[in-house]
């Protein structure tokens, strides 16, 4: 297996409140941890516009897979916080960090 840092982008179509912002990120922080913390690495980018990014770290055997379950795992973050989601709509995730013991 090997740990991947994603980059899961999207954009909040309706303003979220600092109480559901503080419910995802509690609900994301199992999933930023020695790579993205040792790299510096914020788990929530939130910018004013609305547009966000979310970097979390998956345990996956390729890419694909990786990016598949970062995207599983924002979609039910989002949801566990309260935000519909058609006030969430996610872009492509993309991988920004490997490590690996290869």
């Amino acid at each position: 297996m090997t740990t991947f840092v994603i980059t899961v982008p999207g954009t909040f179509t309706s303003d979220i409140t600092d109480s559901e912002r503080a419910a995802l990120e509690q609900k994301l922080a199992p999933q930023h941890t020695d790579v993205s913390e040792s790299e510096g690495v914020n788990l929530l980018t939130l910018n004013e516009d609305g547009t966000f990014a979310i970097r979390l770290e998956v345990d996956a055997a390729d890419r694909y897979e990786a990016k598949l379950d970062a995207t599983k795992l924002v979609s039910t973050a989002l949801q566990e916080a309260g935000i519909a989601e058609a006030d969430a709509a996610l872009g492509q995730p993309a991988v920004t960090g490997i490590d690996s013991d290869l």
